[in-house]
């Protein structure tokens, strides 16, 4: 007859000895922060943009330009671009982490992962800010009420 014993819960776990704060904690915890300011901000979008407006058919250019003709917009659309590019990057990193088996596989994942996240909050970063709601010589009625004829 075989006896099972029960393992020691103490030598379940290895713990590294590290306390307070490190990356991965504070990668969890921009996580839950940027998804709930997350909500807030998609939410508050879709409101502004197809409830209290006309719908999916009212947005086009002019409206854009409206929209991006105020700081509070274009602040608003810009923590939405940085918090959802980051928190998904945040979120892709994490599973290169649990499913890249080598070394070098992990690397050049989380490289071109970088790349990508730069590159598309730099571009969409200038895109909101160097936006011109009045381009010369553009068509009269596709321009915001606001632009000088």
């Amino acid at each position: 007859m075989t006896t099972t014993s029960i393992p020691d819960p103490s030598t379940r776990y290895r713990r590294t000895g590290q306390r307070g704060v490190n990356s991965e904690m504070l990668s969890w915890m921009f996580m839950r922060a940027s998804g709930a300011l997350l909500v807030i901000l998609v939410f508050g979008h879709l409101f502004v943009n197809l409830w209290l407006g006309e719908g999916v058919k009212g947005i086009d250019f002019a409206f854009v330009g409206g929209k991006w003709a105020s700081p509070f917009w274009q602040v608003w659309d810009l923590l939405m671009l940085w918090l959802g590019l980051i928190h998904g990057g945040n979120g892709v990193r994490t599973i290169i982490n649990d499913y890249a088996r080598g070394g070098r596989t992990r690397l050049v994942l989380k490289g071109l992962l970088y790349l990508a996240v730069v590159v598309t909050i730099v571009l969409g970063t200038l895109v909101i800010f160097t936006f011109d709601p009045c381009p010369v010589g553009a068509e009269p009625s596709l321009l915001p009420s606001f632009c000088e004829g």
